[in-house]
């Protein structure tokens, strides 16, 4: 069989028309002779019926206080609704379509309620179906623990139920469609003349994913990276072609430009971080406080990054909501940290990148230009990160965009 999976999210299925369109989509798959798997987010955002957070604020208006393992219960309703309409949709159009609950679908996670992760997958039953060709439409963001209870992936779920299956499944793609026509080069935003991508890799796409762009969610890239499940963005809203996501970055036809322009593939940004400095100097207790401030932390399940451990300062940072249960933290272990509020990282993401020199002074060329002053900064060999002025962060993704030549026509042949 040659299986296709599609995943549509909330904005795609808010509304009739959009729902029509999303119907289209499935037409178009099923003419060219898919067995197709439509993965369906809840409908809409807040203060739609049946979005997830319209579902969490039913319990929080009559200030109920919901466990973990009741919140699944929850918010699993959302995807379950998209699916039967969707369903319901397409029996009208002629479609022979059947839903399915993650648990129906064979999908089974570990027991972290809220963001539980799919240990395995039986696609028995969605395979028997798609031999009937019946359209499977199945509820994303959801699974089954091996004791027969009900979680949830965690925000973004969705798509990676859609990779899960599409690798458990054998599909020759998956499609995630969505209300922008792929991955740009920035936040367009942000960036006026920010470019989408045809074509970038699975390290950067879960690079730029993890540092802010929220296209799709980097634990289904890496579902599909590790066994080499191509992955299309595309808009339920045009006929643009996308991007691909996939290990090969062009194919044999294409002219190939080796310049500077490669160097970078995007620009992303996250805001709202606090950035904490420890100088070990000062501390009348030194020994292992390295150590016993991440332990410390990471007990308390504070996630800290851009972490730099240098021999009389340790510099790290936290999300803003986190950072006074931190100080908090640290001060009882007796340690007065330096705190740097109102931060941003911005980060510069390419595989061209690496073992090129002169990327950083580039960076700090561009930056110095606007007047941006770097507080902080760290590489990998295809991310380099810094991190700025919560006011200056506009500035930073715009510079770093010019500087790098991403709003070049040629971009959008990658």
């Amino acid at each position: 069989m040659k299986i296709l999976v599609q995943k549509f999210g909330g904005t795609s299925l808010a509304m009739p028309e959009q729902r029509n369109l999303v119907v289209g989509k499935i037409k178009e798959a099923l003419a060219m002779d898919y067995k197709l798997v439509v993965v369906v987010s809840a409908m809409g955002r807040l203060g739609d019926p049946y979005a997830t957070d319209t579902l969490l604020s039913l319990v929080k208006e009559t200030g109920g206080i919901l466990n973990n393992r009741e919140q699944d219960l929850l918010l699993s309703c959302g995807e379950i609704v998209s699916g039967v309409v969707l369903t319901s949709l397409l029996n009208k159009n002629h479609i022979e379509a059947i839903t399915f609950t993650g648990a129906q679908a064979g999908i089974i996670t570990n027991e972290d309620y809220t963001d539980s992760r799919i240990l395995a997958i039986k696609p028995e039953r969605i395979l028997n179906e798609l031999k009937k060709n019946k359209v499977v439409v199945v509820a994303g963001f959801q699974g089954l623990t091996q004791k027969g209870e009900i979680t949830t992936l965690g925000r973004g779920g969705s798509d990676t139920t859609a990779a899960a299956l599409g690798v458990a499944l054998g599909a020759e793609a998956a499609e995630i469609y969505t209300d922008v026509d792929g991955i740009k080069t920035a936040d367009p935003q942000i960036v006026q003349d920010a470019r989408t991508l045809s074509i970038v890799s699975y390290n950067e796409i879960c690079n730029l994913a993890y540092e802010g762009a929220k296209v799709i969610h980097p634990r289904a890239v890496e579902v599909a990276m590790q066994h080499n499940l191509p992955i299309k963005i595309k808009s339920t809203f045009s006929q643009e072609p996308g991007t691909m996501i996939t290990n090969k970055l062009y194919s044999v036809d294409q002219m190939v430009e080796i310049s500077n322009y490669g160097l970078i593939t995007g620009i992303t940004q996250i805001p709202n971080i606090t950035q904490l400095k420890i100088f070990t100097d000062k501390l009348k207790e030194k020994k292992d406080v390295e150590v016993k401030v991440f332990k410390a932390l990471a007990l308390a399940n504070i996630s800290v990054d851009f972490i730099n451990v240098l021999p009389d300062v340790i510099m790290f940072t936290v999300k803003d909501e986190v950072v006074d249960k931190a100080v908090e933290i640290l001060k009882n272990m007796d340690i007065q940290p330096e705190v740097y509020p109102n931060c941003a990282k911005v980060s510069a993401v390419g595989a061209g990148m690496a073992g090129i020199p002169g990327v950083m002074a580039q960076i700090v060329e561009a930056l110095a230009k606007e007047g941006v002053r770097i507080l902080q900064s760290a590489d990998s060999h295809t991310t380099i990160w810094c991190l700025v002025g919560r006011k200056d962060m506009e500035v930073a993704v715009r510079s770093l965009h010019k500087q790098f030549n991403l709003g070049e026509k040629y971009l959008s042949k990658r």
